[in-house]
């Protein structure tokens, strides 16, 4: 039996579904329950609930290996990153109470314990957390991830399908390396497999530039929007007044300055193999026709619980 937390999220599906394709037991620790999610008849379903301890070791009793995809994009309330290296802090230690053999974290490429970014440190502290843990480990770090009924490139795809303009922040030749989220989850059981401690990026074959991520998007959904590319200190404030009207938050500054400084680009060899175009192509009549909302799936669902 495997533990993947957020089997109901985004890429904790991914990794859940690839266990069960194996022929695995799934439990999930997750927020809350989610009777209408496509997994919820294959996995178990347990309360990720960082105030109670004893419970989260109760539920990784008897599990083999540890999935963790628990994260955060962006604070939020009273939710900070310092707030998430401590709950990852009592979830790997509930896991060594447990007896868990094996952790696989997934974090991102290029974490820094002296990046300028808040995001990028905090991710770096967590990794800090999981190598001194005591349980064997893997860290899986993905680039820019894509697939079915992710934010970010349905999203794009919704903007230029539905409003007249879509804006790129700067002069937008910042590069990305798009990885799907079927490679990622497939590194991350096939290090969940190993034995030996191991840090690995999930980072797909092709990097773009941004323009050319964004066009590509734009050429399968036959956009609409004129694309326009405006200085940062306005592109942002910009998608500040868009978020209100969509009660959600499209973008941050600091996602605009890590994709300006590189941070989702990989220096090692790639390790997946599906490329975004080909996913583009095959998606595109459902790509963008709706929205989203990253508040809506990852913070207010869970606010009573």
């Amino acid at each position: 039996m495997d533990v993947v937390t957020g089997a109901f999220s985004y890429t904790g599906s991914f990794i859940a579904r690839r266990l069960l394709q194996s022929g695995g037991r799934v439990r999930t620790l997750s927020r809350a329950p989610d009777p209408e999610h496509p997994l919820a008849p294959e996995v178990e379903f347990a309360r990720l609930d960082f105030s109670r301890p004893d419970e989260l070791t109760h539920a990784l009793r008897g599990a083999q290996t540890l999935y963790n995809t628990y994260w955060i994009r962006f604070p939020r309330g009273r939710q900070t990153f310092d707030d998430a290296v401590a709950n990852t802090k009592t979830l790997l230690e509930a896991a060594a109470r447990a007896g868990v053999q094996r952790v696989v974290h997934v974090s991102v490429s290029n974490p820094s314990a002296d990046s300028p970014l808040p995001y990028y440190r905090a991710k770096a502290a967590a990794e800090d957390v999981v190598r001194s843990s005591g349980i064997s480990h893997a860290i899986v770090r993905p680039t820019l991830v894509f697939g079915r009924g992710d934010i970010l490139v349905n999203n794009i795809a919704w903007t230029l399908r539905r409003l007249p303009l879509f804006v790129v922040p700067g002069d937008g030749n910042y590069r990305v390396q798009p990885v799907a989220a079927e490679d990622v989850a497939e590194l991350a059981v096939e290090l969940g497999a190993a034995t030996v401690d191991a840090v690995r990026d999930a980072a797909g074959p092709d990097v773009l530039e941004f323009n050319d991520f964004v066009s590509l998007i734009d050429a399968a959904v036959g956009g609409r929007a004129r694309i326009a590319h405006l200085p940062v200190r306005v592109a942002v404030p910009l998608s500040r007044v868009a978020g209100l009207l969509l009660r959600d938050v499209p973008l941050t500054r600091d996602e605009v300055w890590g994709l300006e400084l590189g941070l989702l680009v990989s220096s090692e060899p790639p390790a997946a193999r599906r490329r975004l175009s080909d996913f583009v192509s095959e998606n595109a009549d459902a790509l963008g026709r709706a929205y989203v909302s990253e508040l809506a799936r990852n913070f207010r669902p869970y606010a009573a619980v």
